[in-house]
């Protein structure tokens, strides 16, 4: 699909056109470039307003930085589609996040000017930050820029990157993009922080009158800025306490600037660019800018799908019937069920409210469900100081972003048998986000670790059965629950709670010749594979496991001892995963059947939608067919379709 971007937009092939244009027609750029985003993102689809809310900024900085040579860094990537056109990837934005297109986030591989692959919060500084410290050891005069948002600056890593660029002498520019939000609204002492900045009056007046005031003065510019900025240093600590923050880590505080000024924003940025050391320039923006109901629900149009651009009516698929509901919604009405039943319930999410539907809960219960903003670490080590107090605490967080609290699930949890829950969303390919957001690895980091339970539902009422066996007084161990991202499979799913026995599976279907193990929603898949292989005189028996560890060895020895030929299937790597966890149990007890193990491949699965990632990957309800005719082999297929 073509899509025609406006008369100075469409002539821009890199930032060097951008640099032909006088200053005064970069206000007609912005406008054309926010409007083609707005008509390509609500056909196509994609993440929406957090671009929106940096359009001038994307504009200034490449007009005034040389890049490539000089290297932005965007924090997470969602507001990275301005900088994709800018750069060359105007006419391929269309494909963006489709199978075998643009990715959604800043990727190197795909452009130079995409110097470092995002996905994840708070990575900006300290990458930007060792950009910076080589090209001093390097001698190159490059500037490197981080441009994070006011939700990544809460994670500990930025912190910390923060904290070693103040004294690396490093000469690099933060760019603190403040609008109040990351997917929901900030939460936290920093939110609170960031707003005593800019909202102080007295500060902004007297710092706006100073900068103007020495302006005039008839000194040399150096001598001006310096004096200036002492004054400004003075008058920090003076107005507002809590502005020497920044100042305290030894970076140079300018701002807050307005960051839809794209006239004052270019100044600052050109002086800025010639001021040595480590430096942080505070603006201040709206998620969603140009757009009027984005601007008034910023979490709604993070990534609204298709939508009218004109009435703002979000397309909806058409459906004939009731669908299933999505899994994270089954786990938010849920979680409210059993709250409501056992007062030592708790929720816990690192900025994924919405995402993972604990808003539920916090609507309905504020006193016990907790956004902490991003920041995985502290979820986990929080879950597990509640805890100790004898709270049930659901920690929910995405598969993908536990990667990044490993340590504390091990030190913090498993290790003092603390009977944390984890709620692990997307778990499994999660489709157009990438590589950066697929849950391919929770199976086989956990299953490593002493005193895990780890189970995966098939469908939603195992999802609600497993929440409900997890926070009975019995469990005394962390027990992690993965489900994928989008629907499930029953549309008739709010059935009674039942316990589920710990590590007991359950035999959906005998059968002959050959065995169909599967752990979680892939049992599906298998189900659809069944009843085609029926229809061709293959009979494949069916079990699912419900859990990875510990196993149902009973049901393990039933399977080995009358199937020689068997199948797994996963929605993970199967490095070290479900089918790895099979193949050590046969080889444990002698068992000598052919196994095949289908789930995620030892590579990187680009993004796509789910029906093209499960076929690429082997394992959709056709490859799983085709796995069983090879295993069964050509002399059997011929038998049973005689």
């Amino acid at each position: 699909m073509h899509f025609e971007a406006g008369p100075l937009l469409k002539t821009i092939n890199s930032p060097e056109d951008l640099k032909k244009f006088p200053r005064e027609k970069l206000h007609q750029i912005c406008d054309e470039l926010r409007q083609y985003i707005i008509d390509v993102v609500s056909v196509q689809g994609g993440h929406f307003a957090s671009s929106l809310g940096v359009v001038e900024l994307s504009v200034a900085l490449h007009y005034v930085y040389n890049t490539p040579y000089d290297q932005l860094v965007w924090d997470v990537g969602h507001q990275a589609y301005g900088h994709k056109i800018l750069t060359g990837r105007r006419d391929h934005f269309s494909t963006n996040r489709k199978y075998k297109g643009m990715s959604g986030f800043p990727k190197r591989s795909e452009s130079p000017y995409d110097t470092f692959g995002v996905g994840h919060s708070s990575t900006s500084i300290s990458a930007a930050l060792g950009m910076s410290m080589a090209a001093k050891y390097k001698g190159e005069n490059r500037k490197s820029v981080a441009i994070i948002g006011d939700g990544s600056m809460t994670a500990g890593m930025a912190f910390e990157a923060m904290n070693h660029a103040g004294v690396a002498d490093s000469d690099m520019l933060i760019i603190l993009n403040d609008n109040c939000m990351s997917i929901d609204p900030n939460v936290g002492a920093l939110k609170e922080y960031l707003t005593d900045i800019s909202t102080s009056p007295t500060y902004n007046k007297f710092r706006d009158e100073l900068w103007n005031v020495m302006g005039k003065m008839p000194i040399g510019k150096n001598f001006t800025r310096e004096m200036a900025s002492k004054v400004e240093a003075g008058l920090k600590g003076v107005v507002s306490k809590s502005s020497n923050l920044f100042e305290a880590l030894q970076l140079r505080y300018f701002g807050p600037i307005d960051g839809h000024n794209i006239t004052k924003l270019v100044d600052t940025l050109k002086d800025l660019r010639e001021i040595p050391g480590p430096k942080i320039l505070h603006i201040l923006t709206v998620k969603g800018k140009g757009y009027e109901l984005a601007e008034k629900d910023q979490t709604k149009w993070h990534a609204p799908g298709l939508f009218d651009k004109l009435t703002g009516e979000i397309i909806k698929k058409k459906v004939d019937a009731p669908t299933p509901p999505k899994y994270q919604d089954v786990f938010g009405h849920s979680i409210v069920e059993l709250a409501e039943q056992n007062p030592h319930i708790m929720g816990v999410t690192p900025a994924m409210p919405s995402g993972s539907s604990l808003k539920f809960m916090m609507d309905a219960m504020p006193h016990r469900a907790f956004d902490v903003g991003i920041c995985e670490q502290h979820a986990v080590t929080l879950s597990a100081g509640l805890a100790t107090q004898g709270m049930k605490v659901f920690c929910n967080i995405y598969s993908s972003f536990m990667q990044r609290a490993y340590d504390q699930v091990i030190h913090d949890v498993a290790l003092q048998k603390l009977p944390v829950v984890f709620c692990l969303d997307r778990a499994g390919l999660v489709g157009e986000d990438g590589p950066t957001h697929h849950g391919c690895y929770d199976i086989a980091f956990f299953r490593c670790i002493p005193n895990m339970i780890i189970a995966a539902p098939m469908n939603e009422q195992e999802l609600r059965n497993l929440m409900y066996t997890a926070q009975l007084p019995e469990m005394e161990l962390p027990f992690v629950i993965r489900y994928p991202r989008g629907e499930g499979v029953m549309v008739d799913w709010k059935k009674p709670f039942e316990q589920l026995p710990i590590g007991k599976g359950r035999k959906l279907k005998d059968g002959k010749e050959i065995a169909i193990l599967t752990l979680g929603h892939p049992g599906n898949f298998a189900q659809t594979a069944i009843r085609n292989l029926r229809s061709e005189g293959i009979d494949p028996a069916h079990y699912d496991l419900r859990f990875v560890k510990p196993l149902d060895e009973a049901l393990l020895h039933e399977v080995f001892q009358q199937y020689d030929k068997i199948v797994t299937v996963e929605d993970a790597t199967v490095i070290g995963g479900f089918g790895s966890a099979i193949l050590e149990f046969m080889n444990a007890h002698g068992y000598q059947s052919q196994i095949k193990i289908l789930g995620i491949p030892d590579a990187v699965v680009e993004h796509g939608s789910l029906k093209e990632l499960h076929q690429e990957c082997h394992y959709d309800a056709a490859a799983i067919a085709d796995a069983v005719k090879t295993l069964l082999g050509k002399s059997v297929l011929e038998e049973a379709l005689a």
